[in-house]
């Protein structure tokens, strides 16, 4: 790599230890996969010239300010070890959880006659509440993925009798000795848990779930739209209204040249809009794709959603699609040699490098492989022939 000439663009700040850009079938370069480093504005790069003179560059080229010196202007930062953690920080989106495409839930009527009473925009659900009546039948909220489909009855057997089992289970109308949550057969035992589930919401103690008596959805449920109007008449098949989940998350589209640094189970930091810093981990990574032309429409920007979970949803409050920044934690070095990214040097033949400087005074280049990078920090890990405690010109800002 030649020094650029004065009105030349600035080189690229590295980024990235391991990867280079090639140009695919069409001519772009095709993106990177590997953690981009983020320097301070207005920090200076400092780069290798042919013969070994070091000039600084301005992140932004331009500029008719010449170039200091080697360590004019600058100082010296002693090389550090111990860990360092390598972060992706993005905007994010706080909201109540939906489905995996990020539609709401719809809640579907199965009972004919007329609605008595609806729930409201807003409303919160738990699982085994009445979610709406329809003249005197209460139709309540059970938890589970498989809709209702077929009335259930004693000698039943399948997926929903499973799903109905863990529910009775789970909200401690029968215990585990009398009933096996994990049971696809709707047994004696299922009846009279189902009566006491009745008797408590007040519905007809029938000892059997006719289609219609309940809704199957994951829950509990937040109510965001009521399609149904209370004195409206129920019909199979109406929509009753869109809920999501009411547990709190937050959503990153993350860029697809990242998708393999991120993983499921890394911790995240949280900022919400009032500057609150709250916790979470990463639960879910989407497989969808999704593309984003930019201005110019000559390029275009492919994210996958990443789903974050709270670990203190009340601390988010009421806030809804609300705008927060989130710094995902992806991996880490404990024992790393430490210096800041503006120290880097980008060698002529390729690579990068650091200025040493001895007791003495003594400036020497070495050359160093760059690691991990804690963009939050403007830290990078290197190896090569350094050691703990060597000092390295950082130019100034």
């Amino acid at each position: 790599m030649s020094v650029p000439e004065s009105e030349a663009e600035a080189p690229d700040v590295p980024e990235a230890p391991h990867a280079s850009a090639a140009p695919d079938a069409s001519g772009r370069a095709k993106r990177r996969r590997f953690r981009r480093a983020r320097l301070p504005v207005g920090a200076v790069v400092v780069l290798a010239a042919a013969g070994g003179a070091i000039v600084a560059v301005h992140p932004f080229g331009g500029g008719d300010e010449k170039p200091p010196p080697a360590g004019a202007g600058g100082s010296l930062v002693a090389v550090r070890q111990g860990p360092l953690s390598a972060q992706v920080s993005q905007s994010g989106t706080l909201s109540y959880a939906a489905r995996d495409d990020g539609t709401p839930y719809s809640v579907v009527n199965h009972v004919q006659g007329i609605y008595t009473w609806v729930p409201s925009a807003g409303d919160e659900v738990k699982c085994g509440r009445i979610l709406y009546w329809v003249g005197d039948t209460p139709v309540v909220l059970l938890c589970g993925t498989r809709p209702a489909y077929r009335n259930l009855s004693v000698g039943d057997s399948g997926r929903d009798v499973r799903e109905l089992n863990a529910n009775l289970v789970k909200l401690g109308y029968a215990k585990k000795s009398q009933l096996d949550p994990d049971s696809r057969y709707f047994g004696s035992a299922t009846a009279d848990a189902l009566q006491k589930l009745q008797d408590d919401v007040g519905a007809d103690e029938t000892g059997e779930l006719r289609l219609g008596d309940a809704v199957f959805l994951p829950g509990p449920l937040r109510i965001t739209k009521a399609r149904a109007t209370l004195g409206g008449r129920a019909a199979p098949g109406a929509p009753v209204a869109e809920a999501t989940s009411s547990d709190r998350q937050v959503t990153v589209d993350l860029d697809a040249s990242q998708q393999s640094d991120v993983k499921v189970g890394d911790k995240a930091q949280i900022t919400l809009p009032d500057n609150t810093v709250t916790t979470g981990k990463v639960t879910r990574i989407g497989t969808v794709a999704k593309s984003s032309s930019s201005d110019d429409q000559s390029s275009s920007d492919t994210t996958l959603p990443v789903y974050i979970t709270l670990a203190h949803p009340k601390v988010a409050g009421d806030l809804d699609q609300a705008p927060v920044q989130v710094q995902i934690t992806t991996e880490g070095v404990k024992q790393a040699l430490i210096v800041p990214v503006t120290a880097l040097i980008g060698q002529a033949g390729g690579g990068y490098a650091v200025e040493r400087v001895d007791a003495r005074g003594v400036h020497q280049t070495v050359p160093v492989t760059l690691g991990l990078f804690d963009n939050a920090e403007g830290l990078v890990q290197v190896s090569g022939s350094l050691a703990a405690g060597d000092r390295v010109v950082v130019p100034s800002t």
